[in-house]
């Protein structure tokens, strides 16, 4: 499903700048495989969940041996703060998606308000961005570069970008609902070409088993997101052994009818690393799949007032 969406953004974009001024409508979003260690890239309300500075930074290099490949890089940092005696979380996002001649870029600001619900933490977050879209005309290869139906140059638009997010913890779960673009922003490329950017639905959710071994835990989740046209799920399970300053976690993803992926990672000297190899079940050769690194680093931030600690993180990573 992965790699049909990207290509579908790609034809459609083909299209539109060869027959004038249309409207683009695709699935925009990049999925990650490690999308249960990168939730602000699709929920705001994920922002500051511990209290720690949360820095990540991925980069997932798609459908490997074909030409014009995507090529995703994202990177993000998220904090929570005490003010007003209410505990709140920010965070900043960048993404740059690359699709052959067009680049998608993302910069994006986040907020979350905290509060105690029903025995746990709930986190509704806000996000603002700032959306970049180019496409690099020059490099298009055609007989007759005098042809009106090609740009020949780099054309580019931005938009507005927002987004809302629900987080909630509870002991050994958590859950997330969350929405992208919601102004459905439309970016202007050059003078005839428009690209429509539709909303998008996240639902995430995970849960932490205790094992009587008790340096393993088990680690399921699930991730869906919808555009209202297409829909992917991915069901994930990770066996994580933990012990002292030591972490290692080995797990496999699967999306039905799309992919099956493996994962492996561990902490080296306080950074977490960790690595996917996505296998698409279509008929796609099992070499073309899609590579994904993830880079992770904690550093506790102590919220401290007056001698007690008001504020305890109730998810283990």
């Amino acid at each position: 499903m992965r790699y049909l969406i990207v290509f579908k953004r790609f034809f459609i974009v083909i299209i539109a700048l060869t027959f004038g001024a249309v409207q683009l409508k695709a699935q925009y979003d990049p999925s990650f495989s490690h999308y249960f260690d990168m939730e602000t890239s699709f929920n705001p309300g994920a922002a500051g969940k511990q209290p720690k500075l949360n820095v990540t930074a991925a980069y997932a290099l798609d459908m490997v041996g074909f030409e014009h490949n995507p090529q995703t890089a994202y990177a993000s940092a998220d904090m929570p703060f005490y003010a007003m005696k209410t505990y709140h979380g920010a965070g900043l996002v960048f993404m740059n998606d690359k699709l052959g001649l067009f680049t998608h870029q993302k910069l994006a600001l986040q907020y979350a308000l905290k509060f105690k619900l029903l025995g746990g933490q709930m986190s509704m977050g806000v996000q603002a961005g700032f959306l970049n879209e180019s496409f690099d005309g020059s490099k298009i290869d055609v007989e007759d570069s005098s042809d009106p139906a090609f740009t020949t140059s780099e054309v580019s638009g931005n938009a507005l970008d927002l987004g809302f997010g629900l987080y909630y913890i509870n002991k050994d779960w958590y859950a997330g609902l969350s929405a992208q673009h919601l102004t459905a922003p439309l970016v202007t490329l050059g003078e005839t070409n428009e690209f429509q950017i539709d909303r998008t639905y996240y639902l995430t959710g995970g849960y932490n088993i205790r094992l009587r071994n008790p340096f393993l835990t088990i680690k399921p989740s699930v991730f869906v997101r919808t555009d209202t046209k297409a829909l992917r799920a991915d069901v994930t399970g990770r066996l994580v052994y933990h012990y002292d300053q030591k972490m290692m976690y080995g797990g496999l993803s699967y999306s039905p009818s799309n992919s099956v992926t493996l994962l492996v990672g561990g902490s080296f000297h306080g950074i977490v690393l960790g690595y996917s190899y996505e296998f698409y079940t279509s008929a796609i050769n099992p070499g073309n799949g899609s590579h994904e690194l993830f880079v992770g680093y904690q550093h506790d931030i102590n919220l401290t007032k007056k001698g007690r600690n008001l504020h305890k993180s109730i998810r283990i990573l």
